[in-house]
């Protein structure tokens, strides 16, 4: 049974910092692209991230670029999604997501984690 739990998620005042972490289980995925999405209630899922298999290669949304740093770590099956400079807007459930496929298309993605609340007050 393949698993993803996010976690890290809080209440963060307008210019603070959260790192969110997104553990794998019952799938290979070291061997996956991981990316990391967000969705306000009454609108559509939007892409905020995604790295490669290996990490070399990372792509961002433009409205998160210079601000959200995404990472992984295979030897213990964990994507990382460090926010930073935070803002209001920035507030929605994140996801985590695995992909055999690279880019930003949520239909991409195949397995998806619970979500994880993020809150930044003005």
């Amino acid at each position: 049974q393949v698993q993803l739990a996010e976690s890290g998620g809080g209440l963060v005042q307008a210019g603070g910092s959260l790192r969110l972490s997104c553990a794998a289980s019952g799938l290979a995925s070291s061997r996956r692209i991981m990316g990391w999405f967000r969705q306000v209630p009454g609108k559509e899922r939007e892409f905020v991230a995604a790295i490669s298999v290996r990490g070399a290669n990372t792509l961002y949304a433009d409205s998160v670029k210079g601000r959200f740093t995404i990472s992984r770590d295979n030897t213990k099956n964990t994507v990382y999604l460090e926010m930073n400079n935070l803002k209001p807007e920035d507030t929605a459930v994140y996801y985590c997501a695995t992909s055999s496929q690279w880019g930003a298309v949520s239909g991409f993605y195949d397995y998806w984690g619970q979500g994880t609340q993020v809150t930044v007050s003005s």
